[in-house]
């Protein structure tokens, strides 16, 4: 069984070494991974023998300390050496070395659980060495943990995903940070951003203008007074989505182009995810609601209320009743229109389709899992669906910002 080892240091090894033994000393590890160079692991050699007994060690060695390439890659060796001796603490000190060993270091090691450590002298000869005995340690804080960036990327990769709960918890992470004034009021309010996002793909579309319009110009005044360019950008085209879901809000309950538009969208986000089957149900749905909103911008007719139909069709609204499935409703909504003295309208063109290919490809919706059937749908079945609605003249609500 591997033994634990409270501590491991990752020393890059330059050609002094009483810096690097100071470090061995302040640190006091159970494990020791050395870094050198050709010329400079004499120095490594030096410390082993002076310290090997009571330390384990181990040293990789570079071929040329000048390639951060090079560098980097033991860096990450050396990570896995000291998670293979369970270390329970990883200190690198980047003390020792050329300024690329230094470099590649950290560019190695920044996010992943390690603590960086220098030492630095408070007095120093004639050439400008560190004076024996002058030598002080000190930790240094890795950037993402101070600036959160591993929870920013986790969070801003939930975002584009369109995983908002996901992305909540990574805002939790970041608001239990330390944080300044602003940048708590940032994150507040844009976790605030996100339960509203994740409202508005659920469909609660109150719920959701009311968590932007309370959260989403702060949050913008923020980022602004930060001058932060791409967070700006995203957060004015939320602006600019908030009002596309204003429009769905202003008719709310009545089938419109608007709400048409959203759940086309909507479809497309689980597509992106691979939720095929979800999809093509949004898009059955899609084309149903297509027909009712035609119907309703150009007569004020709602196909499920029989008071809204005009008088010249009035002996048209018991059908409604008998009217349960897909089919029977673009049926009803083409009869409607030509009884009007409608011709080529939306809802014919609708029902005409479902008559041939829409049918068709909609048979893919009856036979998932979903529905009526046992198989999931597949990739193909959806974009050739959505491709034949966008030939019909549906489109989508413009996408959601990524950042």
């Amino acid at each position: 069984m591997q033994e634990q080892l409270n501590t491991v240091l990752i020393l890059g090894v330059g050609q002094t070494l009483e810096p690097l033994e100071f470090a061995l000393t302040e640190h006091t590890p159970q494990g020791v991974i050395f870094i050198a160079s050709q010329d400079s692991q004499v120095v490594s050699a030096e410390l082993i023998q002076r310290y090997g007994e009571a330390l384990r060690f181990h040293t990789l060695l570079l071929d040329d300390p000048e390639d951060l390439g090079e560098v980097f890659r033991k860096g990450r060796l050396a990570l896995q050496k000291a998670l293979e001796w369970e270390a329970r603490a990883i200190v690198a000190d980047i003390t020792g070395g050329t300024k690329t060993m230094s470099a590649g270091l950290v560019l190695a090691l920044t996010g992943q659980g390690v603590t960086f450590s220098y030492v630095r002298g408070q007095a120093r000869d004639g050439q400008g060495r560190v004076k024996s005995g002058s030598e002080r340690l000190r930790l240094l804080e890795a950037p993402p943990y101070r600036y959160g960036l591993r929870e920013w990327e986790g969070f801003r990769r939930a975002w584009n995903q369109c995983d908002y709960q996901a992305a909540q918890a990574f805002l939790d992470a970041l608001l239990a940070r330390p944080l300044t004034p602003s940048e708590k009021r940032f994150y507040e309010h844009l976790k605030g951003i996100t339960e509203g996002m994740l409202e508005w793909d659920l469909f609660y579309h109150k719920a959701a203008w009311q968590k932007l319009e309370r959260h989403l110009e702060p949050t913008l005044t923020i980022a602004e007074a930060w001058g932060h360019g791409g967070k700006v950008r995203v957060l004015q085209e939320l602006q600019q989505a908030q009002a596309r879901l204003r429009a769905i809000l202003d008719r709310e309950g009545k089938p419109t182009f608007a709400l048409l538009a959203d759940l086309l969208a909507n479809a497309q986000r689980r597509a992106s995810r691979g939720r095929h089957d979800d999809a093509l149900a949004r898009l059955y749905r899609a084309v149903e609601l297509a027909a009712e909103a035609d119907l309703y911008e150009r007569h004020q007719i709602v196909l499920s209320d029989p008071k809204s139909y005009p008088q010249a069709a009035q002996h048209l609204a018991q059908q409604i009743q008998r009217a349960t499935g897909l089919k029977d409703r673009l049926s009803l909504a083409a009869t409607i229109d030509g009884v009007l003295g409608q011709s080529q309208t939306l809802p014919q063109r609708l029902y005409a389709a479902y008559l041939g290919e829409l049918g068709n490809l909609l048979q893919a919706r009856h036979n998932s899992i979903l529905a009526h059937g046992f198989t999931p749908v597949k990739q193909e079945s959806w974009e050739k669906l959505y491709k034949s609605l966008q030939g019909l003249g549906l489109e989508a609500a413009p996408a959601w910002p990524t950042w």
